[in-house]
């Protein structure tokens, strides 16, 4: 048996469809205002199908807040779903269609109602149709279904073939099913607060399970784990996992969750879990027949929690500039890998740049200066020295700040070409960054030009 649902002034703002799935979960959406639900097997639930139609009206008259419409509709019930439709969109209220008996209800009414969509007709063709039978002087769907088959399929083609089952109520085919919106959320309430870890690692897992399993069913992964904890003292603990690349692993999400749960602890007892998750497209990799394994990426991710839990997420990480002009400065931030695109696009705005390999640490000098410019630079290190007569030079750059704090900076720069007596004349000079410090007036090399 199949229930057809027909609203005719249905707010925008409410779904009838997901009205529908309260009833069942095998929903058609056939046009905006009508759904048709499959009601076999309900009976356990709402009784006959009878006492489901009805229900269904009243529910439907029901506030928002209570899962209702806040409006009547009609409610038909057939074992045909298209004999369905027509009776819930021409007949008001709650219609019954015994099987067999389909033409009693729908019968007398006009041709042209006919919603030839269903079996897949076109407007022209329809139209056509309509025309031909109104020659005919067939007025009603049984006028339609008393011809004889033969004449038609001469005359009318298979489109009148089937336009006739529609109107006997004799067609026969499946729901077009709807699915419902995938939900990447999974939450559950505890009956009694937890405060250790253990006993929290058996819920976690549980949602993680659940979540993955969704994850999985749409070939989806999640690049962003939202962990949301309801605590007994009537506030939210809330934790973002971001991950370098989308996974669907829930062994791996457990662990990472556990890890930041011991660095960042609830404040009080847990009553309730909560995870959800963005999902995204899967990291597709294809390696090379010669190319080496790197490591796994989950296990460098586990790798780097562990490592975050002993020395502190502010020590873990890649460095990354700081927007200021203090020699050196730089932060950590977690560490990501980069796609091929940007590696791609920072190599092209590269390409005509000169590289500065600093020396770590910058080799003190002893430089020889005629007017406050270098003239002559030697220093030396445990791994590497660096002398010569300064041939070229480009500078002074003076750079100063944060004079407020204890290890506040000022400088003199000079980019400089060297020239060594031992090299041969036809060698090109090799190019340094050199700078004299101001509180101390101490010379540095700070690294040679590439």
């Amino acid at each position: 048996m199949f229930a057809c649902i027909y609203s005719e002034k249905l707010p925008a703002d409410l779904s009838l469809t997901d009205f529908a799935y309260a009833f069942s979960p095998l929903v058609e959406e056939t046009k905006a205002g009508t759904v048709v639900i499959d009601v076999d097997g309900c009976e356990l639930l709402f009784g006959s199908a009878y006492q489901l139609a009805q229900e269904v009206a009243r529910r439907a008259k029901q506030s928002r807040t209570s899962g209702g419409l806040e409006s009547i509709v009609n409610v038909a019930i057939a074992a045909n779903p298209d004999a369905a439709i027509h009776a819930a969109t021409r007949l008001q209220g709650i219609t019954f269609v015994s099987p067999g008996e389909e033409l009693t209800c729908v019968g007398e009414f006009p041709v042209t109602h006919l919603d030839y969509s269903l079996v897949k007709v076109d407007e022209q063709t329809a139209a056509e149709i309509f025309e031909t039978l109104r020659l005919w002087g067939i007025r009603s769907f049984r006028d339609f279904a008393s011809l004889p088959v033969a004449g038609v399929s001469e005359r009318l083609g298979q489109e009148g073939i089937r336009l006739q089952q529609l109107a006997a109520g004799k067609t026969e085919r499946h729901l077009k099913i709807k699915q419902p919106a995938p939900v990447f959320a999974n939450s559950l309430e505890l009956e009694h607060p937890i405060t250790e870890l253990e006993p929290l690692s058996f819920i976690f897992a549980r949602l993680l399970h659940q979540l993955c399993a969704a994850l999985n069913a749409y070939a989806l992964g999640t690049n962003e784990l939202l962990v949301e904890l309801q605590l007994e003292n009537q506030t939210t603990h809330e934790r973002r996992l971001s991950l370098p690349y989308p996974m669907r692993d829930h062994k791996v999400f457990l662990k990472l969750l556990l890890l930041d749960t011991e660095m960042h602890p609830p404040a009080a007892a847990v009553r309730a879990v909560s995870i959800k998750c963005e999902p995204v497209k899967p990291r597709v990799l294809q390696s090379g027949l010669f190319v080496p394994l790197a490591p796994a990426p989950d296990k460098l991710e586990l790798t780097l929690a562990r490592l975050a839990k002993l020395v502190g997420e502010e020590n873990l990480g890649s460095p990354s500039l700081v927007d200021t002009h203090r020699p050196d400065a730089f932060t950590m931030k977690r560490f990501v890998l980069p796609s091929k695109k940007s590696i791609r696009k920072s190599a092209i705005k590269n390409r005509q740049c000169l590289g500065l390999r600093m020396f770590r640490p910058a080799l003190r000098a002893v430089v020889e200066t005629e007017q406050g410019c270098p003239a002559q630079i030697s220093a030396w290190g445990k791994q590497r020295s660096v002398y010569g007569k300064v041939v070229q030079l480009a500078g002074p750059w003076r750079t100063t700040g944060d004079w407020w704090r204890e290890d506040r900076w000022a400088r003199d720069e000079w980019d400089v070409a060297l020239a060594s007596s031992k090299k041969l004349s036809d060698e090109p000079p090799g190019l340094y960054r050199i700078y004299r410090k101001l509180n101390s007036e101490m010379w540095f090399v700070a690294g040679n030009y590439d």
